[in-house]
């Protein structure tokens, strides 16, 4: 895995590392997504896309990043396809309270993003706030469209605001439109969409108290619980991880006999 540049990372609160993934993988990962059309889902658990977890890259980046060698997996990442869901957002457990141990340092717990189609030219993609993570508001920040080509990986620190589907002009010099925006614009105006557009995100961070403090967030919310009370890992699967360097918190065995888990179909703050 190549060096990456982590002054950057932490000035811009994400970065754009080209070339990861060759066009064959990207290939096969469309190709099994088209062939399942399922969204959601732990990767570890899915046919042909556990490699993304499992097989360095991510672990790589992840601790270059952070500087720390134990790097945290708790069952959080999925496969999208077609989504519509935008607006401003962030997805660590303090997002408004600057008061809140997410807020306390630099925050360690990161989002992966594998696009599975151009979003250099198209529209579709991210939206992201420049250094918004280390703002605690959702308006602040120039707004940044990320350019990906497949292959690219894409990293941002989980405190930054962002926003999915975002969209480009044709207009190559005008700036990015913001989620807000977007319905005020001619639609012959935008860059095109992909029929189908798919990426691919996992959370990794550092095995630490943000680490920790972000999973038993997670632990809170509906979506997620149902999803890890529906499968478990096989042995295998913990072998793969093992042979990574990755620390798995075993998300499905922890919740299965919890009834205070997911009891949140929305965010809510975490008691501190």
């Amino acid at each position: 895995m190549q060096n990456v540049n982590v002054k950057e990372f932490w000035e811009k609160g994400y970065l754009i590392i080209p070339n990861v993934f060759t066009p064959e993988e990207i290939e096969q990962y469309r190709q099994a997504a088209l062939a399942t059309k399922a969204t959601g889902g732990d990767l570890l658990l899915r046919p042909g896309f556990s490699g993304i977890i499992t097989d360095g890259r991510l672990a790589s980046v992840a601790r270059q990043l952070l500087g720390v060698e134990d790097i945290l997996y708790a069952g959080d990442s999925s496969l999208t396809i077609n989504s519509s869901q935008h607006g401003w957002h962030k997805d660590n457990a303090d997002r408004m309270d600057a008061d809140a141990p997410d807020w306390q340092g630099r925050y360690t717990q990161l989002r992966f993003g594998v696009y599975l189609q151009d979003h250099h030219q198209h529209s579709g993609g991210l939206n992201l706030r420049e250094g918004s993570h280390d703002i605690v508001d959702l308006a602040r920040g120039k707004c940044l469209y990320i350019r990906t080509t497949p292959g690219d990986l894409a990293v941002w620190n989980m405190r930054i605001t962002h926003s999915g589907n975002g969209a480009i002009l044709k207009d190559p010099n005008a700036p990015a439109p913001t989620p807000g925006e977007l319905p005020k614009i001619p639609p012959e105006q935008l860059a095109p969409l992909h029929e189908h557009r798919m990426s691919i995100f996992a959370h990794l961070g550092a095995n630490d108290s943000h680490g920790a403090r972000y999973v038993d967030y997670l632990k809170t919310r509906t979506y997620i619980v149902n999803m890890w009370r529906r499968q478990g890992y096989s042995d295998e699967v913990r072998q793969e991880v093992k042979r990574a360097g990755i620390t798995l918190r075993d998300m499905p065995a922890e919740v299965a006999n919890d009834p205070s888990a997911g009891l949140n179909e929305g965010w809510a703050p975490l008691p501190y």
